[in-house]
C-alpha cells in the first residue's frame, strides 16, 4: 500500500514550525491529532479564474464546501498566466491555508513555489500536472493516453481513417494537453495508417484561446491545403477550428474533434460543424481535488483504491509506475442527441 506522502518532508516542516512558532492557522496537525474537518482551509487554483471551464468547476468546489462544512474557495488568476498563478499561490502560502490544490497553466514554472508551500507544511496536490515534481499527488480523470486515444478514433472517423492531420494544444508546456496528442498520435500510428501527421507542424499552440485556435486553423487551412483534420486538445481548439471549417466554406471536407464544453458547443454539435466532443465535468474534479486534499490533512491513508466521492473518481488508481499520479475514469462524449442532459 501506498502512504499519503504529507507525513515526509513536508510534514517535518510543519512539526518544525509548531515547536517553535505559536500556532499558525494554516499549518496542518500531524496524523493522529489532526485539527476538526471545520478547521481545514482548502483552496483551489485554477489556471483561470474566468475560463467557463473554471468557473463550472467553481460549482463543484462549492458543492464540496456545502457538503462537508469545511473553508474550501476556489481563487484563480485573472487570465492564464503562470506568473499571475504562482503569485495566486504565494498569497495563499501567506494566508496560511492547509492545503492548496492547483490546476497548473505550467508546472515547471510553479516548481519553486509549490515547494515553498510544501516547506511550510501545506499539503499540495495538482489536476492535470502529471509531471510536476512538487506536488504529493496528481488527480487525472482518465489515463492521459486513453483519452488521446479516444479523441483521435472521433477525428479519424469524421475524416474517413484517412488524410492529414495534426495536433493543437493549449499551451506546448501543458502537460496534459500534450499527453493526450501525443496518445492521440500513437494511436493513429498504430490503429488509422492511412492518417498521416502533419511533420512540417506536428504540434500547433491555441494559448486556451477560441479566437487565437480560430486564426491559427485558419492560417494552417490556407498554408496547407491538403489538411483535413485538426485534433484539439483545449476546451477552445475543436470549436475555434470548426469556426474556421466554417468560414473557409471546408465543412464536409475539414474535420476536427476534441474537448468541448456543451452549452457553448450546442450550436456546433447540432448543425454538424462537429460530431462530437469529449470532456470530463470540470466541477467533478474541483470537488475530488478537495477530498483528496481532505484526506491527506484527515492523516487517511492513500492506497491503491482511492474514492474522492465523486462519478468517474470513485475508484482512482496509480498510474503504472508511478506513486504520485492518480487515474479516473471521469470521461464522457459529449453530441448533439445529448447535448442538452448535461446542465451546463
Amino acid at each position: 500500500m501506498k502512504q499519503g506522502r504529507f507525513v515526509g518532508g513536508a510534514m517535518a516542516a510543519a512539526l518544525a514550525l509548531s515547536l517553535t512558532l505559536t500556532a499558525c492557522a494554516g499549518s496542518p496537525a500531524p496524523s493522529g491529532s489532526a485539527p476538526a474537518d471545520g478547521d481545514f482551509t482548502i483552496a483551489v487554483v485554477p489556471k483561470d479564474a474566468t475560463n467557463p471551464w473554471f468557473v463550472r468547476m467553481e460549482e463543484g468546489v462549492k458543492k464540496y464546501a456545502a457538503d462537508t462544512g469545511l473553508n474550501v474557495f476556489q481563487k484563480g488568476p485573472a487570465e492564464t498566466d503562470a506568473t499571475m498563478q504562482a503569485q495566486v499561490i504565494q498569497d495563499l502560502i501567506a494566508q496560511g491555508v492547509d492545503a492548496i490544490a492547483v490546476v497548473p497553466v505550467d508546472p515547471g514554472a510553479l516548481e519553486t513555489v509549490l515547494k515553498e508551500a510544501m516547506d511550510a507544511g501545506i499539503v499540495v496536490v495538482t489536476h492535470e500536472g502529471a509531471s510536476q515534481q512538487n506536488t504529493m499527488y496528481d488527480i487525472e480523470a482518465f489515463n492521459n493516453a486513453d483519452y488521446g486515444a479516444f479523441i483521435m478514433d472521433n477525428l479519424a472517423e469524421a475524416m474517413g481513417g484517412e488524410g492529414l492531420y495534426t495536433t493543437m494544444v493549449g499551451h506546448v508546456t501543458n502537460a496534459s494537453h500534450n499527453e493526450w496528442a501525443d496518445g492521440g498520435v500513437a494511436h493513429q500510428a498504430e490503429a488509422y495508417p492511412n492518417m498521416t501527421l502533419l511533420e512540417a507542424e506536428p504540434r500547433v499552440e491555441s494559448q486556451d484561446d477560441g479566437e487565437v485556435a480560430y486564426q491559427t486553423a485558419k492560417e494552417l487551412l490556407k498554408k496547407y491545403p491538403d489538411l483535413k483534420g485538426i485534433m484539439g486538445t483545449s476546451s477552445f481548439d475543436a470549436p475555434g477550428v470548426a469556426r474556421a471549417i466554417e468560414e473557409l466554406g471546408l465543412k464536409g471536407k475539414v474535420f476536427t474533434a476534441g474537448t468541448g464544453m456543451p452549452a457553448a458547443n450546442k450550436q456546433i454539435l447540432v448543425d454538424g460543424s462537429v460530431s462530437a466532443l469529449t470532456l470530463w465535468d470540470p466541477a467533478d474534479a474541483g470537488y475530488a481535488m478537495a477530498e483528496l486534499a481532505r484526506k491527506i490533512l484527515a492523516g487517511e491513508e492513500i492506497g491503491d483504491t482511492v474514492d474522492l466521492k465523486v462519478k468517474g473518481y470513485e475508484a482512482m488508481k496509480f498510474a503504472e509506475g508511478s506513486d504520485k499520479v492518480l487515474e479516473g475514469n471521469g470521461w464522457v462524449v459529449i453530441n448533439k442527441d445529448n447535448v442538452d442532459s448535461f446542465g451546463f
